[in-house]
């Protein structure tokens, strides 16, 4: 989702400036060339103390495994990773974020067909739950509101649809609640 690499790439190359540096010191107090072992070895320690770094935004929460097994959930800020043994498989946005849905052509109580579209608010309120619960919760949020939209029409007089919005509204938020509460989002529609 997101790389922040400029402080990174900051401290991997002071790293390897001070590896430089004491290369040339070693290589100008002798004329072979046994100092730039010390230049591969800035090199590999640039490498993963600058792989290590990361850094989540203030709205950002980082899902670090170690081998695979969840380890923790972190950010905002600066926090560190074991590079080889801990991986950062998702980054959460844990703002308010929407999404659009529709329920194209579906029939009321009194069978009428309409067209409904709808827009969701919705916030992840438990991050662990968002990662590890659902494999993609923001498709999984689409097809929940989708199907809880025809549901709610299907279950509403036309006559009703156009008088109630408000209550709706309340039944369509409380279904898809229902449906997102494992996952550790909460819903608003708008």
């Amino acid at each position: 989702m997101k790389n922040n690499s400029s402080f990174r790439m900051f401290i991997f190359l002071v790293i390897l400036g001070v590896g430089a540096a004491l290369t040339f010191v070693m290589h100008q107090g002798s004329a072979d060339f046994h100092g730039f072992w010390i230049l591969g070895v800035a090199i590999v320690i640039a490498y993963v103390v600058s792989s290590s770094i990361q850094i989540a935004d203030q709205w950002n929460k980082a899902v670090v495994l170690r081998l695979g097994k969840f380890r923790s959930l972190e950010g905002p800020g600066l926090f560190l990773i074991i590079p080889l043994f801990e991986t950062i498989p998702y980054w959460l946005d844990v703002r308010v974020l929407t999404s659009s849905f529709k329920a194209e052509k579906t029939l009321t109580k009194d069978t009428v067909p309409v067209d409904v579209d709808a827009v969701l608010f919705w916030k992840i309120v438990d991050p662990k739950k968002a990662a590890l619960a659902v494999a993609d919760y923001q498709s999984a949020i689409g097809w929940a509101s989708q199907t809880a939209l025809r549901d709610v029409i299907g279950k509403t007089m036309l006559s009703d649809m156009l008088e109630g919005r408000d209550k709706i509204s309340d039944a369509l938020r409380k279904i898809i609640d229902e449906r997102t509460e494992p996952w550790g989002i909460q819903c608003h529609l708008g």
